[in-house]
């Protein structure tokens, strides 16, 4: 075991007791996190229009701070962007991330030099929980490869720098990890994905890599592109210290098979949950369901149930009141100067003892053109459940509603872009038709009841999720690959590449 090992597991410990002693009472936790955001937000723009004060009540926070979206926030926000001081936090952001918005074009969301740390911190606990809970760390010894976005900064109109928050915090990565951080700050900020990963390749084929880290989708096609360089047959054979993947953005389950077949086994994985908006949770040992969720680092939480979202007077509960498998919409207040915000993603809880969450999907990403409201936890479960069944394995997929087909009934369309195809599609299609309709009342009594035909698999030829995600400009970095949609935008565009 090397020196930087050997040292990084008595550091570990220290650092995942603390974290243990500050989450120990959560709801104690929470409210001091409000009560320090409330405080500090105070005499801002954003704090005197809203009557915030110290010592304020969660109730009457409530009251004060209506649930936005970034719709809600935005006049607020653009202020900031524009340079003034004081609007959402005390003095200027730091930086700012740049996100896509489905309704709202660009959103620009602030990072403070207060909120800094919760990006960070979150990454690092995460490394160091995988450390104290397999009592591993050999991974620290050798280069780690982190594909995320170009660390290249613009600027806003009012001067403060502007970027994709990968490549914000590709600036803050802690000093004993520079020398093992791959690939090159220059490597890094190539613009086009494509060139980027084959550059990466070339920098990394000769490295002793033992993590990677990134969004599944593209640490997929870094690997293809790896072993299609080296013509080797697993990236053991290229990599044979490779021993921990670190992962966020979309479930794991569905590229299960595929990534044991590229690397040559079943690699160690810490699940991540990073946004823009804040760090929101991370996997703190190995072999547990879901991630726990970052209660004392700067966020305080309300969570409305999904059945309850769209109600006059929906409820907005805090980490007391949640409970076990129900559906929640997961609103932030946070010490970037965001406040009852909703950042569009749904988690259900499946630990009280400690927090912890598995990301069930979007609010707005949903399939309910017949009245079905199939989200993404579902989808992801079922082609999982129908690949272990049937064999076979998949590159990436699609789900969407085909509501005038040429001829019968409609139905779900799922898009599949096979590695290897299961030997029986029919039973593979069947199967995962009821998989569905196991996890979903709603769309079993559509089929039942004869308003729905069954669902219809539609093979992809290599390479069409690529193709269709260039076209649109979100080839790589933080895009992610849409599961489902209620409309046929994705859909139509991996039939027809032309289509734009």
């Amino acid at each position: 075991m090397g020196l930087k090992a050997s040292l990084s597991k008595p550091f570990a410990r220290a650092a995942m007791v603390e974290l243990k002693m500050k989450s120990a009472n959560p709801v104690a936790a929470q409210l001091k996190q409000l009560n320090e955001i409330v405080k500090t937000a105070a005499k801002t723009a954003f704090g005197k229009d809203h009557g915030l004060k110290d010592g304020m009540t969660l109730e009457a926070f409530q009251r004060a701070v209506p649930v936005r979206d970034y719709e809600g926030l935005k006049s607020y926000l653009e202020r900031a962007v524009a340079g003034e001081s004081n609007v959402v936090w005390p003095g200027k952001p730091k930086y700012f991330t740049k996100t896509s918005g489905t309704t709202s074009g660009a959103k620009y969301i602030p990072i403070t030099e207060d909120s800094l740390s919760n990006h960070i911190a979150g990454a690092r606990n995460a490394l160091l929980g995988q450390i104290v809970g397999s009592g591993n760390a050999s991974f620290v010894s050798g280069k780690m490869i982190f594909l995320q976005g170009s660390p290249e900064l613009d600027e806003t109109e009012g001067g403060i720098p502007l970027g994709r928050l990968s490549g914000i915090v590709a600036h803050h990565v802690p000093k004993y990890l520079l020398r093992s951080r791959l690939p090159s700050m220059e490597t890094n900020c190539i613009e086009d994905w494509e060139e980027k990963i084959d550059a990466i390749v070339k920098e990394t084929v000769d490295e002793d890599l033992r993590l990677v880290s990134g969004i599944p989708t593209w640490v997929q096609m870094y690997f293809e592109k790896l072993l299609k360089y080296t013509g080797k047959k697993t990236v053991e054979e290229v990599f044979p210290n490779l021993s921990l993947f670190v992962h966020g953005g979309v479930a794991y389950g569905p590229y299960s098979e595929k990534f044991k077949q590229l690397i040559g086994f079943d690699i160690d994985r810490v699940e991540i949950y990073p946004t823009s908006e804040g760090f929101i949770a991370f996997q703190d040992k190995p072999g547990v369901e879901g991630m726990l969720l970052n209660i004392s680092d700067g966020i305080f939480f309300e969570f409305i149930p999904m059945d309850k979202y769209n109600e006059d007077n929906r409820p907005r509960l805090t980490v007391e009141k949640v409970e076990i498998g129900v559906n929640y919409a997961v609103i932030l207040t946070t010490n970037a100067g965001l406040f009852g915000y909703d950042i569009g993603d749904t988690v259900k809880f499946v630990s009280l003892d400690p927090l912890r969450i598995v990301v069930t999907g979007r609010t707005k990403h949903f399939i309910s053109a017949f009245g079905e409201h199939v989200i993404a936890e579902e989808v992801e479960a079922s082609i999982s459940e129908s690949v272990e069944k049937n064999g076979g394995v998949i590159s990436d997929f699609h789900l969407a509603p085909q509501v005038k087909p040429k001829k019968g009934k409609p139905y779900h369309e799922w898009l599949i872009e096979f590695d290897n195809k299961p030997k029986d599609m029919t039973a593979f299609s069947a199967d995962l038709n009821q998989a569905l309709r196991d996890r979903n009342t709603y769309y079993n009594d559509l089929q039942k009841d004869g308003v729905l035909s069954p669902a219809v698999v539609t093979p992809l030829v290599k390479g069409s999720f690529i193709a269709a995600m260039k076209s649109k400009g979100k080839l790589g970095g933080q895009n992610k690959i849409p599961r489902l949609a209620n409309d046929r935008v994705l859909a139509d565009l991996l039939l027809d590449p032309k289509k734009k």
